[in-house]
């Protein structure tokens, strides 16, 4: 096999594993090739996508983001309180919508601004983050706020096709796509790209690495509000254990989806598929009968086996890329030799 088709066999590996995990299922678990249940397992990991992309986005630039979790909970609760106990007549539900994702955005600019601006290590800059959040919402949050307004439930309950496609599932698939176009195609997406692969030549070679950590951190809060808003639509309610034990689960799509633990690789279809396969692998593990406990104990595996997966394909590249450097200085050394026979 080519040497460029073992590279991008390794980029894409995710859709491989994908592919073959279904293949599996079709055979083995009842009920899993059905169009209810393929649907039922794009919108059980629409919640899990945003978060997945937002540690992704992270992760590329040679960071990490502990506190998506409790951006989760906190961006609606926060906005829910606002709306329906400290402002009389409460407010728009759109509004409520802009709101709770600029909640997000404002988490995301202090966690960038401590990382780069105060030089706090982003590890225990968002971990501790992340204990405050879900303090603050154990406290603001004793019970839950419900029922919500249908406006502001839509993007997580609302469906399409007289009630056969969730409205999560095509906002979710354009939000990727969104994204894979930027970081492919724009030059936002290339800086962004290059500050995680090599910070210090990006900002020698003139990018504002600080801007686009910011910038990171920003869109990575955004996207973990607008899980928050999936959730609250699925459930109806806004309680304070929303997206508990999500985190690491998240981190192994993203590192699953191809996001390498160095910075700067990485790509948006990738982490999609990273997230496909952790629902895929929930959803055929329910079927089965599996116990709650081991489903649980089998995502502990999953970041394990991230982690693993994430070295061995680093030491394979390199591997790979060594011996194709060699061989383009045996094949020049051997045409210099031939060169100068002649």
């Amino acid at each position: 096999m080519p040497q460029k088709w073992k590279i991008f066999l390794l980029d894409n590996l995710i859709w491989v594993i994908v592919a073959l995990f279904f293949l599996l299922n079709v055979f083995i678990t009842p009920q899993f090739f059905s169009v209810k249940n393929i649907v039922n397992i794009f919108y059980h990991s629409a919640i899990m996508s945003m978060l997945v992309l937002a540690e992704g986005i992270i992760l590329i630039i040679g960071k990490m983001d502990l506190s998506l979790e409790g951006i989760l909970v906190f961006a609606p609760g926060v906005t829910m309180i606002m709306a329906t106990k400290l402002i009389p007549g409460g407010l728009n539900p759109v509004l409520c919508i802009v709101l709770t994702l600029a909640v997000g955005g404002l988490v995301g600019l202090f966690n960038g601004y401590c990382v780069t601006k105060v030089g706090i290590n982003p590890f225990l800059q968002t971990l501790s983050l992340n204990i405050m959040l879900r303090g603050f919402v154990l406290f603001l949050l004793p019970f839950s706020i419900h029922p919500l307004n249908e406006i502001y439930t839509f993007a997580g309950k609302a469906r399409l096709f007289d009630g056969m496609l969730p409205v999560a599932i095509p906002m979710v698939i354009l939000i990727f796509a969104a994204f894979q176009f930027v970081m492919k195609y724009t030059t936002f997406g290339r800086q962004f790209m290059a500050t995680g692969g090599n910070p210090r030549a990006s900002f020698i070679s003139g990018i504002n690495t600080d801007r686009i950590i910011i910038m990171g951190f920003i869109i990575s809060g955004v996207l973990a509000a607008f899980a928050g808003l999936l959730a609250a639509g699925k459930q109806d309610s806004i309680s304070n254990a929303m997206g508990q034990n999500l985190l690491m689960v998240a981190f192994a799509g993203a590192i699953l989806g191809g996001t390498s633990l160095d910075g700067g690789k990485g790509t948006i279809i990738g982490m999609f598929g990273g997230a496909i396969l952790l629902a895929m692998i929930t959803n055929s593990l329910n079927l089965l009968g599996v116990n709650v406990s081991l489903v649980y104990a089998t995502e502990g595996a999953l970041i394990f086996l991230a982690i693993l997966l994430d070295r061995v394909k680093v030491k394979v590249k390199n591997n790979i890329l060594h011996q194709t450097k060699m061989k383009e200085v045996l094949e020049h050394k051997n045409n210099t030799v031939i060169s100068s026979g002649q």
